[in-house]
């Protein structure tokens, strides 16, 4: 199977780049790590750990959510569609929605080339006649897709509320990002299935993202784990603890790594220093109301055409058409 690979302006390549990017964050006052680099392939299998967890109620509600609508889904998307989905996650989701839809084409983007090539070969044993085209990009970037030959339009697959990690200047910007990438050399867009995790009692999402297990914990230590196995960093992990707060006023989840004393950490001949208690940010979940949402996609170019909610309104699967 081909992999295709973006091709980036330098500047681009540059931010990409792990080594730099931890350099540049942890740099900085406050510190920083940007949380696209969570998904190497330990992280990604944490991160599928997690959202089988109890506490966890996204994946479950979300997948719930897909299995119950897929038909009503399937009809706006339109039959021989290329789905390109921005972030391969569960393959539970893409195949209720492959089936549903019966599409002609699946792009699955991501950062991750292993765990991208092992969720691509394990569709093609069971959907010999689907193409596939896994593609290993940030898809937060500017992508240009070569057109699917037989395909007669596009759609998009945006789950596991993944647009709540981007601040709402930057979701904006990914959205128009991302209509533009769909529709492509004048390609027909018709639309993109996005999962938003809705305003909900603090406690819940506390419990969410303080898991009892702590995998939430190791899939936030793995960004320095991470460093350690591929930059010969030098991170104590038993030095740093995982700390996830409800900001109510943000109505968001804010993570952090905080240094539970003062140390250093080397990164390719540079030192960083670590204060006592300093806190490195490396994620925020936002949470929105539907028609927060619904504004959020508006500045972006789309319209919120139809929305599905479970009976808790934890979670809303949105259909976004371009305006």
């Amino acid at each position: 199977m081909d992999v295709l690979r973006a091709v980036t302006p330098l500047a681009e390549a540059r931010a990409s780049d792990f080594a730099q990017c931890l350099l540049d964050g942890l740099s900085r006052t406050p510190k920083d790590i940007p949380c696209k680099y969570f998904y190497d392939e330990e992280g990604s299998r944490l991160f599928d750990a997690i959202c089988g967890l109890p506490e966890y109620y996204q994946t479950r509600t979300e997948t719930a959510l897909l299995a119950r609508h897929a038909d009503e889904i399937a009809r706006l998307i339109g039959r021989d569609a290329e789905i390109v989905e921005f972030g391969a996650g569960s393959l539970k989701k893409a195949r209720l929605l492959l089936e549903a839809a019966r599409a002609r084409g699946y792009t699955p983007i991501d950062i991750s080339g292993d765990y991208l090539m092992a969720v691509t070969q394990e569709l093609a044993a069971h959907y010999p006649n689907l193409a596939l085209r896994p593609l290993v990009a940030d898809f937060t970037a500017a992508l240009s897709l070569p057109p699917l030959a037989g395909a007669r339009a596009r759609a998009g697959f945006f789950p596991g509320s993944t647009i709540g990690n981007f601040r709402p200047d930057a979701a904006a910007g990914l959205l128009r990002r991302m209509q533009a990438s769909l529709k492509g050399a004048n390609r027909d867009c018709k639309g993109l299935l996005i999962g938003v995790d809705l305003v909900k009692d603090p406690a819940r999402l506390h419990a969410a993202y303080n898991d009892a297990a702590g995998v939430t914990a190791r899939f936030n230590k793995n960004l320095l784990a991470r460093a350690n196995r591929e930059l010969g960093a030098d991170f104590d992990l038993d030095g740093f603890d995982h700390y996830a707060p409800y900001n109510p006023a943000a109505r968001r989840i804010e993570m952090y790594l905080v240094s539970r004393k003062h140390q250093s950490a080397t990164i390719r001949g540079r030192r960083l220093d670590f204060a006592a208690g300093e806190a490195v940010h490396t994620e925020d979940s936002h949470k929105y109301t539907v028609e927060g949402f619904a504004a959020l996609a508006g500045r972006a170019g789309w319209r919120l055409a139809r929305e599905w909610r479970d009976s808790d309104d934890f979670f809303m699967l949105a259909w976004l058409e371009p305006l």
